[in-house]
């Protein structure tokens, strides 16, 4: 009989939740086979099978586990059961040519991720309810007609899918790792620095511009799409080497710089915020932060995150833009001693040379550790990331050709 024990998982992790078993009590798991998820609280990742064998279970779902702890245990010296050989079928009969009752309409009247009977698919689709609306009551979670009918005879006056009218239902659930580790964070953040934020706007129409000459030829070339956060990234990196406070951050009585970005990028995921790092920045490509992103962001929403891809970021970017915030106040990712966020992009009338226009505008703001970064230095550094953005050949050298050309 083989232990498997929770893994260490890093210096300062002493304790882990099981997440989920991915292989039954009693199932037979082949070697390296994924048996069960943990959770840290720093990310999400697998324990595998040492051998072959009947797997045991000892921890449940939910429970806390500490590092060296027993997980599961594996009997290698079980029989590997016989796979059942399946019956011999009968001949399929030709399909009748006949059609369907005109009352049996298609499921495809409703999205395909939305599993209704063929009536209430077809009382969907004749009165336009949104599926979301309605509270399923068929096995697996299928919509009936009487579910249709009876969100029909109640129009707007659900507003938690699943909970009957004038519900008091109240629920309790256990906090993750995760998530107490981002509770902890942010307190600590608010508590231990002395955090500031400066605002100002970017000009969004050269970026949309050149996303709308080249998007296609980028994504030809390279293999993926042309966002925005290339174009942020590299601002950020050549004003964090023209002011290097903002990429630094205090380590009791000493200042630590560093000649280098690692840029973090904040996702969200169903479990939490996490923060992966992208690694100097200011030495990739614009199709490198693009597909490190994709990467990251793919990783972060399947929890295969390693502790190395969320340690050692020195600036941060998070983008509410993507849920539609126009405005907002981010807090810094400890220890680093700035963060930029990025915001909605909106049509707003500006007044340029004398005339009103329309251009597509952006809010940035860049919370910031007022111990170690003066105004000057955070104003500046905002200023000069928005003059990179509205510019963006600037992007190419950080600064002006012509003004290069002339020395001055």
């Amino acid at each position: 009989m083989i232990e498997i024990k929770v893994p260490t998982v890093g210096e300062s992790i002493s304790e882990v939740t099981l997440l989920k078993w991915t292989k039954k009590d009693g199932e037979w798991v082949e070697r390296d086979e994924v048996i069960a998820e943990l959770e840290s609280e720093k990310a999400t990742f697998e324990v595998n099978a040492e051998q072959a064998g009947v797997l045991t279970t000892v921890g449940k779902e939910g429970d806390t586990l500490n590092i060296g702890d027993v997980l599961a245990k594996i009997d290698e010296t079980a029989p590997k059961p016989a796979t059942a050989a399946a019956p011999p079928q009968a001949p399929a009969a030709p399909a009748p040519q006949a059609q369907a009752p005109a009352s049996q309409a298609p499921v495809t009247a409703v999205p395909n991720d939305v599993k209704a009977t063929p009536v209430a698919s077809a009382i969907i689709a004749d009165k336009k309810v949104d599926p979301s609306s309605i509270t399923a009551s068929g096995a697996g979670g299928k919509i009936l007609k009487q579910d249709v009918l009876e969100a029909l005879s109640h129009p707007g006056k659900k507003a938690f899918a699943g909970v009957e009218l004038n519900s008091r239902n109240i629920r309790q659930e256990k906090m993750s790792n995760l998530r107490k580790t981002i509770s902890r964070r942010l307190v600590e953040a608010k508590n231990t620095t002395a955090m500031l934020t400066t605002f100002n706007e970017v000009d969004m129409t050269r970026i949309m511009e050149v996303r709308k000459q080249y998007k296609d030829k980028f994504k030809e070339i390279h293999g993926v799409n042309l966002g925005f956060m290339s174009f942020f990234a590299k601002a950020c990196a050549i004003a964090l080497a023209e002011w290097p406070s903002v990429n630094a951050y205090i380590d009791g009585d000493y200042l630590v710089y560093h000649d280098y970005a690692d840029i973090s990028i904040a996702v969200s995921t169903p479990r939490g915020l996490t923060v992966p790092v992208m690694r100097n920045v200011e030495s990739m490509s614009m199709a490198d932060v693009e597909r490190k992103v994709v990467e990251l962001a793919g990783k972060a929403r399947d929890s295969k995150l390693t502790a190395d891809e969320l340690q050692g970021g020195t600036f941060t970017i998070t983008n509410g833009g993507v849920f539609g915030s126009l405005m907002s106040t981010p807090i810094i990712n400890i220890p680093q001693s700035a963060i930029l966020g990025m915001h909605k992009i909106q049509e707003r009338p500006m007044a340029i040379n004398g005339q009103v226009v329309i251009r597509p505008m952006m809010y940035v703001a860049l919370s910031y550790d007022h111990r170690i970064i003066d105004g000057r230095e955070s104003v500046s550094f905002l200023v000069r990331v928005k003059e990179l953005l509205e510019n963006p050949e600037l992007l190419l050298f950080g600064k002006d050709p012509v003004k290069t050309l002339l020395d001055v």
